[in-house]
Parts: C-alpha cells; sequence; structure tokens
C-alpha cells in the first residue's frame, strides 16, 4: 500500500513524501519500487541530469534492527549536521534496516524536450560521441546507445526495418529554441564522429514512439531467443573510459556462442549486457558467467565498478574486495554488527562472508 503527500519547502523545489509497506528491492524499470530502489542506489536513463537516488532523496524513516524508528535527516536543501546517516541506508540493500518512509526531491517538467536518433558503424564511434557531448557540456537529459544486436531483436520484436548498427538516442529539454539549438550542435559532433541518418522529432506521439524502442529493449531480446533466459548484468566506468570498456567488452561479447546484447546510459559509462542462455544447459549457464566476469574485471581495470546501479546482492559480493579493498570492506562489517549485531537485516548480502573486524 502507497500513500503520497506533497509537501511544500521554502526552496523552489517541492518534495513528496512516500509511506509504503516493504518491498522487495529492484534496479530501476517497469517493476521498480521507490524503496527498491533507495536500498540498491539505482538510477536509470534521466541519470545523466537528474543524478541516482542518493541524488533525489531528502530523508528517511528507518526502523532498525533493534526496533529503534529513525529519521535521517532534515528537508533542508543542505546541512552539515553529523554523520550523512540517509546516504548510508541508501545503497545498503537492507542490510541495515527497513525504508518505511522517503522524502523525495520533486523535479518539475520541462515546457519542450526533443528526441534524436543517430547511427554509427561502431560502438566505439557511438560511445565517443557520447562522451564528446558530455565534455561539450550541452545539456543532454538522456544519452542511450544500443548496439547493433539490440537493434537486431527491437526489429525482429517489432516488425520495424532500423539499421542494425550501434544506435544513440538523445533527449534534450528546455525552451524551443534552446532544445533545438543543442540539437543541432550534437548532430554537429556526431557528424565528426562518422555519425549518419540523424534524425530528430518534436511531436509527443513521435518522441514515445521513439523512446518505446529504448523502453522495450529487454523483452525485444526475449522475442528474439524466448526459449531462452537471461543474465542481465552491469558495469560502469569514468566516462574518459566508455569507449575502451564497452569497446573490449564487444569484442569478448562477440566471439561467445550466446546471444548478448548491449544497452547503455553512455552519458553516465554506464553500460548492461543481457545474455541470453539456456538455464538446462550447463555449459550455457558457464559460459554466460564467464562473459559476466570478464565484464567485471574490465571494468574494474579502467578504475570502474562491478555494478552501477544493479547493486551487489550476493552475485557480485566477490568483486568487492578488488573494487573496494579489505580496509572498505572491514568498515563496512564494522558499521554492520554495530548496527545489526545479531546479523537479521538481509544476512548474507552485500558483504562478502570471509570479511573479519
Amino acid at each position: 500500500m502507497v500513500s503520497f503527500s506533497l509537501l511544500t519547502q521554502a526552496s523552489s523545489l517541492p518534495s513528496i513524501v512516500v509511506k509504503y509497506s516493504p518491498l522487495v528491492p529492484r534496479a530501476l524499470g517497469p517493476g521498480a519500487t521507490i524503496g527498491g530502489m533507495c536500498a540498491t542506489r539505482c538510477s536509470g536513463s534521466l541519470a545523466v541530469r537528474y543524478g541516482t537516488m542518493r541524488d533525489n532523496v531528502i530523508n528517511l524513516q528507518v526502523v532498525l534492527p533493534d526496533g529503534d524508528v529513525v529519521k535521517t535527516g532534515s528537508r533542508a536543501r543542505k546541512s552539515a549536521a553529523g554523520y550523512d546517516l540517509t546516504r548510508l541506508i541508501i545503497g545498503s540493500e537492507g542490510t541495515l534496516g527497513v525504508i518505511t518512509e522517503v522524502t523525495l526531491r520533486l523535479q518539475k517538467l520541462p515546457s519542450r524536450s526533443v528526441v534524436a536518433m543517430c547511427n554509427f558503424q561502431t560502438v566505439k564511434d557511438a560511445a565517443d560521441v557520447a562522451i564528446a557531448t558530455m565534455h561539450s557540456g550541452i545539456q543532454v537529459s538522456r544519452v542511450e546507445l544500443l548496439d547493433e544486436v539490440q537493434i537486431r531483436a527491437i526489429n525482429m520484436a517489432n516488425g520495424k526495418s532500423l539499421p542494425e548498427v550501434p544506435t544513440l538516442m538523445f533527449e534534450f529539454i528546455g525552451t524551443e529554441a534552446y532544445a533545438l539549438e543543442q540539437t543541432l550542435l550534437v548532430q554537429k559532433i556526431a557528424a565528426e564522429h562518422h555519425g549518419s541518418d540523424f534524425v530528430f522529432v518534436e511531436e509527443p506521439n513521435a518522441k514515445e514512439e521513439l523512446w518505446k524502442i529504448r523502453k522495450e529493449a529487454l523483452w525485444a531480446g526475449f522475442a528474439m531467443e524466448p526459449d531462452r533466459q537471461a543474465m542481465i548484468t552491469d558495469v560502469c566506468v569514468p566516462l574518459s573510459r566508455l569507449a575502451e570498456c564497452i569497446s573490449v567488452s564487444k569484442q569478448l561479447l562477440d566471439a561467445s556462442p550466446l546471444t548478448c546484447l548491449v544497452i547503455a546510459h553512455a552519458g553516465d559509462g554506464n553500460f548492461h549486457t543481457f545474455i541470453l542462455f539456456d538455464p538446462s544447459q550447463e555449459e550455457e549457464q558457464r559460459e554466460a558467467e564467464r562473459l559476466n566476469h570478464l565484464m567485471v574485471h574490465t571494468a574494474l581495470s579502467m578504475e570502474g565498478t562491478c555494478t552501477g546501479e544493479h547493486g551487489v546482492g550476493t552475485g557480485k559480493m566477490k568483486y568487492l574486495e578488488k573494487e573496494l579493498g579489505m580496509e572498505s570492506l572491514r568498515t563496512m562489517k564494522r558499521i554492520k554488527a554495530a548496527l545489526d549485531p545479531n546479523n537479521i537485516m538481509n544476512p548474507g548480502k552485500l558483504i562478502p562472508p570471509h570479511v573479519c573486524i
């Protein structure tokens, strides 16, 4: 049960308080829940402009393992008062307490938007344009990259005839003149990196049709191979390393006998892979796990992270020591032991079991 009550603030940004029964944490998607989004510190395609959950949560109400109910902060826009308990809980994946109330920052809907699409011969060219766009200071609200396999799946699932090449999708917002100006600047950047077939639309139905391609990406993959399951994984690297990381990963994925689809929040350096495999075939499952392992280690070698927004759970615990170091993990374990000495909150998740304090 979810109830909403709008609040006013002294600042220009309003907020909303969400009270809910605890639900299963999920990454942002069609089945996402606000509590799960806080628990996994997730984000989505609009994070490039508005930030992740940690940037949009003002404070939380949390029930701790001993039954104490705490409010993690005030509603002030900024504060230097003590430890940042809000950010401690966000991303803790249910290991420190149960979130029962969230105060969210609201964003004003843009007055105008333009959606654009452009094709490229290589995924590196597409990634280079995403990097150049972000470094130019152009205020985009979304930069999404789909590889040629993903476009092929979309064509098969929807009866379309899109060019089956790496593709970038953009959204620009602001006044009519500003959004159009930004669109034309990116068109020029794309042309300098071998981009072709640059198209943009402003009409609401046309924009919705273009974004439908992105929103239904996973289901299109299942339509291409309906007898398969998907191992959905993500990594994130510094934006400057995205083109390199995604190119190396694509070579590994393309060399595999499994079908692998790549989709990226390219403006954030974050990309996902849908690895389709038959769960009844042990060999295919091992291959999917091998590809995931190679992707993670490629990202870590480029000062990236094993997960940009999906969370750790149990599947990626084994990578945390390499990414964060043992001292960081021991600190996390001390926090966990202090707040949950009986280990009753989501035991066995997030912190590797071999970490001792």
